[in-house]
């Protein structure tokens, strides 16, 4: 299934996560290998809308939250490296919502 055209992805999560050095399962660096540094957020933010748009979602489980679905692909990055990744998305039963949780490195 493809997840919805309206799915959030929150520039907090990447600016403030995703693209910082983080103590436990810090994922910058890895991200800074396709070249996705945090003075760049919005190209990782593209790229995650492309893959979404792009790749078929399967659902992998549901809690009280929402639906949790799971999207693998290769983000392009920009100094032409590809990044296999994991990308990790919940629908809410509350708001209907989908929004991105995390990426997944191999």
């Amino acid at each position: 299934m493809r997840l919805s055209a309206e799915a959030v992805i929150a520039r907090s999560k990447i600016t403030d996560y995703l693209l910082v050095h983080q103590a436990r399962s810090d994922k910058s660096a890895f991200l800074a290998l396709g070249g996705f540094l945090k003075d760049n957020p919005d190209v990782l933010i593209a790229e995650l809308t492309r893959l979404r748009v792009e790749v078929e979602a399967d659902q992998v489980g549901s809690n009280f939250f929402g639906y949790y679905y799971e999207l693998v692909g290769i983000l392009r990055g920009p100094v032409g490296v590809g990044l296999k990744v994991k990308t990790v998305w919940m629908t809410e039963h509350l708001s209907g919502l989908t929004k991105f949780i995390t990426l997944i490195p191999p």
